[in-house]
């Protein structure tokens, strides 16, 4: 479970990778929708519909803090597509570096870590090789910590 101040830093970390959508008709920003989809798979969504509902279960607080938009004085996160479409169209190691860097700042020192590593389905780099994902939650801390791997398992 991601705490208050985690779910306000964890867009921050996102807010270099350059945005593959047109302008035009952006409703979302996309450090915003990769933190909602960073933050489903720490809390052990799987899937693109499984973030969606993940997403739309959250509380206009958490809504809040991740730096969705406001509509109609409620605020609104984004679709099972648009969580999809950012998704597969960001630039892979651009990802990476993002999620490490939120990790070294919130990943606390634990002595005893669970595992646990999932390869996506239909998630392909340019050489057609699939994205693995990879958390680990510390047992003293229950800190949540994922990594993204591009490339042939090892």
């Amino acid at each position: 479970m991601l705490n208050a101040e985690q779910m306000r830093q964890l867009p921050q970390c996102f807010k270099t990778i350059t945005d593959p959508r047109r302008s035009q008709g952006r409703r979302h920003p996309l450090s915003v929708v990769l933190a909602i989809a960073a933050a489903a798979t720490l809390c052990g969504m799987r899937g693109y519909k499984a973030t969606s509902d993940w997403a739309d279960a959250l509380g206009q607080k958490a809504r809040e803090r991740f730096g969705c938009r406001r509509e109609n004085g409620r605020y609104v996160v984004p679709s099972e597509f648009v969580i999809r479409d950012c998704l597969i169209r960001i630039e892979p190691g651009a990802l990476d570096l993002a999620l490490n860097a939120w990790n070294q700042a919130w990943g606390a020192q634990d002595e005893a870590l669970a595992m646990d590593g999932k390869t996506m389905k239909n998630a392909l780099d340019d050489a057609g090789h699939q994205t693995h994902i990879m958390s680990v939650v510390g047992h003293e801390s229950k800190q949540c910590y994922a990594q993204k791997k591009w490339g042939p398992c090892l």
